[in-house]
């Protein structure tokens, strides 16, 4: 295995983990466990423990220090930190072998991880602003999918599959409506509107309950207000929790068929069989937060079910897409094709 594939293959795990860690943070109210960054109560390593640094940073920073949430966020900051190190290592490599192919990919994975930083610190200075908060997460949800697709391209197949031009629209639409899926969970996440229904398939015991999707979608505000500074009313958050869930309909239907198609061919069958798998423990999931009112395991699993659900995806649009590998040998100019294999 070339170096480069292993880097790719480690940071692929890697982010799976700061994407998971992610929400546990969130999810534990941990995300303001530190009110500075890059540091923790001004210490880039550790979090203050000993009597006298909690005096110091509790007088320098004029709040109480809550050790258990500040080392979840170091943990997760340091975490991150790793795998940001590993992303610029991937995109060295790929600059120093760019004669062979482009190294545009990892350019712009290492932007996207620049931005990733740029946005965490952003995350505490504003206060866990819910439009901040919701970029930060698909931020990482990127990472994870550029990663992803590096790794893939390293494992291509030397047989395509025949697909047809319907298959290949319906894997573009199947990969739209999980991205969108995405972004709709890191908005009920990012204003805490998980828990405001504890029903299922009813909502607040209702088919349709009272919804406000005017200051539900207003995105410059801040956390729990409307824009003019209002408490944001709950109506609100049924609204980002309803349209999370009307759209689970979506997923299901586009999804779902495009799994059920793949089953059906020999050569796409383990990606339909894999799409579907992740799809089903992602609603699972989703359906079991809400009934039993979104214990931390089962929040954070949600989150990491939905990075799954997202590699599922991407591999099975990949494999829809891909192409006969390259022969590595290009026909000399004026040499007849016909004897190229003679050669």
């Amino acid at each position: 295995m070339s170096g480069r594939r292993l880097l790719a293959g480690v940071a692929l795990l890697l982010a799976f983990v700061v994407v998971s860690m992610g929400a546990w943070v969130r999810l534990s109210d941990a995300g303001l466990g530190c009110p500075d960054w890059p540091g923790c109560y001004g210490q880039l390593i550790g979090v203050p423990e000993a009597a006298h640094e909690i005096t110091r940073a509790e007088a320098a920073f004029g709040k109480p220090v809550e050790t258990p949430k500040a080392w979840k966020e170091m943990i997760h900051r340091y975490a991150a930190g790793t795998l940001g190190l590993c992303i610029l290592g991937l995109a060295v490599l790929a600059w120093r072998q760019r004669a062979r192919r482009g190294p545009w990919l990892e350019i712009v994975l290492l932007a996207v991880v620049m931005g990733q930083a740029l946005l965490g610190m952003l995350t505490v200075t504003k206060l866990l602003k819910p439009v901040i908060v919701t970029s930060h997460l698909l931020g990482g949800m990127t990472t994870l999918a550029i990663l992803a697709l590096l790794w893939l391209r390293e494992h291509r197949p030397a047989r395509p599959a025949a697909t047809s031009a319907g298959l290949r629209l319906l894997a573009a639409g199947a990969l739209l409506a999980v991205l969108t899926q995405i972004a709709l969970g890191g908005w009920v996440s990012s204003n805490y509107a998980a828990a405001i229904c504890a029903d299922f398939p009813t909502c607040q015991g209702s088919w349709w309950p009272e919804m406000d999707t005017h200051h539900a979608f207003t995105l410059d505000r801040e956390l729990g207000a409307t824009a003019s500074g209002a408490l944001l009313p709950g109506a609100a958050l049924t609204a980002i929790h309803f349209t999370h869930r009307l759209f689970a309909g979506v997923v299901l239907i586009v999804v779902g068929s495009l799994g059920v198609l793949l089953c059906r061919q020999p050569l796409l069958r383990r990606h339909g069989v894999a799409l579907l798998a992740a799809m089903a423990l992602q609603i699972g999931l989703g359906i079991a937060n809400v009934l039993l009112q979104l214990p931390l395991p089962l929040a954070v699993a949600h989150n990491t079910g939905a990075a799954l659900l997202l590699c599922a995806t991407l591999a099975a649009v990949a494999r829809v897409f891909a192409r006969e590998k390259a022969r590595g040998r290009v026909p000399a100019a004026g040499f007849p094709r016909r004897f190229e294999a003679a050669r």
